[in-house]
């Protein structure tokens, strides 16, 4: 499809050049199949959620097949060799609550090495920019912010009364804005913007490890064999008016008994894909549950002993536009930056290589002038203008935190709804969304054994 935006922007250095479009490392690119006439299901995208559900109905007996618009399986997955020295999960990174995460099992069934160390986040704090007294100070008021949002949270339960986040920000607090970014880390956007129902439905269990060849990459690998995929299928409507659904595609047009819908809520909400007849509180649940921003840069690090493994950079800023940075992942000789919500909004608008930009020049306010020709961008992600995602993961807008079971709904035993969004309490995680998928997969189950 013409003029379409990728997720990613890799930049052009020799380092980048043995990355091809659609590889992930250890994988070959994907080979799209021809679109059958008639499935007994068809499921609407090959994310964690797609492929959870076509691996959950492989053995079940029924003719399926997977659609997916990009040329590549994973969805919001999808690791890369930003260079022959660094992986680089362009979406998804960690194995979050990885005591309940199904892609734990997954990973050691595959091969696939887990990380368990400790994350970089609040014990591997590096630098003088953001001192010890002035870390622990804000992580008190991190800390006691969440400790009254618990305490909104059980209030709103019991009144029936949702509300924004932000009012449990403390009057007059000077870490307010930087609790703030760190919202935009979690929650893809600004406190404001965020359910206190839902903010208090998500289960964390404070265990967070990662795959070293990559998340993408093992996502990818889970669904390699699930059951056949025909890449570069956009779906643009589901016609359910008749006995059997009809589904256009930009490869054509088939039919099928039931279908599985993963795809994320803004393209829902836009009515990117449309439904016949119309479904307005599907769309209405899908306005609900935007998908929030984060975005991700990997800069090539030259020199890295000088920099600790697996550590933290981030700045005592008191404000929400800011960065936080990950230094040499796994030992890499690289550092990763992370921004979230508006501020990441509006880099990815001033265009590619904004963010690389921003990351270079907060890096060297940190570390010093020196640093500057230490680094060197080598890929940087774009969410909001990936025209299949379009956005990275989901919040619950305050007073919606009940539309996540309103999408989850089946329709008529025919059309069924996963992905992340509809996971009551592990949502805006890939394991929330695989787990979905199989969720739905055994709804189809389940009606086509009544019929």
């Amino acid at each position: 499809m013409a003029g379409l935006v990728p997720a990613i922007h890799v930049f052009d250095t020799a380092e980048t050049r043995t990355w091809m479009p659609g590889t992930s490392p250890g994988m070959t690119v994907e080979q799209t199949m021809p679109l059958p006439s008639s499935v007994d299901v068809a499921i609407i995208g090959a994310g964690a959620a797609g492929l959870g559900a076509a691996n959950a109905l492989k053995d079940s007996g029924l003719s399926v097949i997977v659609l997916e618009a990009r040329d590549r399986l994973g969805g919001r997955a999808h690791t890369i060799m930003a260079s022959p020295e660094v992986t680089f999960d362009v979406g998804c990174g960690w194995l979050h609550s990885a005591g309940q995460n199904s892609f734990v099992q997954i990973a050691e069934q595959l091969g696939f090495e887990i990380n368990k160390n400790l994350p970089p986040w609040r014990e591997r704090a590096y630098g003088k920019a953001f001192p010890q007294g002035d870390r622990d100070e804000f992580i008190a008021a991190l800390d006691a912010f969440y400790d009254r949002a618990e305490q909104a949270a059980s209030e709103a339960i019991r009144s029936g009364h949702d509300g924004p986040a932000d009012a449990c920000l403390e009057p007059g607090n000077r870490w307010n804005p930087m609790i703030d970014a760190i919202s935009t880390y979690i929650n893809g956007c600004e406190l404001d913007q965020v359910s206190l129902l839902d903010m208090d439905a998500y289960e964390d269990t404070d265990l967070n490890w990662r795959v070293r060849r990559g998340y993408g990459a093992l996502i990818s690998a889970y669904g390699a064999a699930a059951c056949p995929v025909a890449l570069n299928c956009a779906v643009t409507l589901i016609d359910h008016s008749a006995k059997r659904i009809r589904i256009e595609t930009s490869q054509g047009t088939l039919t099928a008994d039931k279908v599985i819908v993963t795809v994320p809520t803004n393209l829902i909400a836009d009515e990117a894909i449309r439904f016949h007849p119309h479904l307005p509180a599907k769309v209405d649940a899908a306005r609900g549950l935007p998908l929030g921003l984060a975005d991700k840069v990997t800069l090539a690090l030259d020199e890295p002993e000088a920099l600790p493994k697996e550590g933290n950079l981030r700045a005592a800023t008191m404000r929400t536009a800011m960065g936080t940075y990950h230094l040499r992942p796994f030992g890499q000789p690289c550092i990763e930056g992370f921004f979230g919500g508006r501020f990441a909004q509006s880099l990815e608008d001033a265009g590619e290589g904004a963010l690389a930009a921003e990351s270079i020049n907060e890096i060297v306010s940190i570390l010093g002038s020196d640093f500057r020709r230490k680094l060197k961008p080598l890929a940087e992600s774009r969410w909001a203008h990936d025209p299949f995602a379009r956005g990275s993961y989901s919040h619950a807008l305050p007073g919606h935190a009940g539309k996540r079971a309103v999408l989850a709904a089946p329709i008529d035993g025919r059309l069924f709804f996963a992905g992340e969004a509809t996971s009551p309490e592990f949502f805006s995680t890939a394991h929330g969304a695989r787990d979905s998928g199989q969720r739905a997969a055994k709804e189809v189950l389940a009606s086509h054994a009544s019929e």
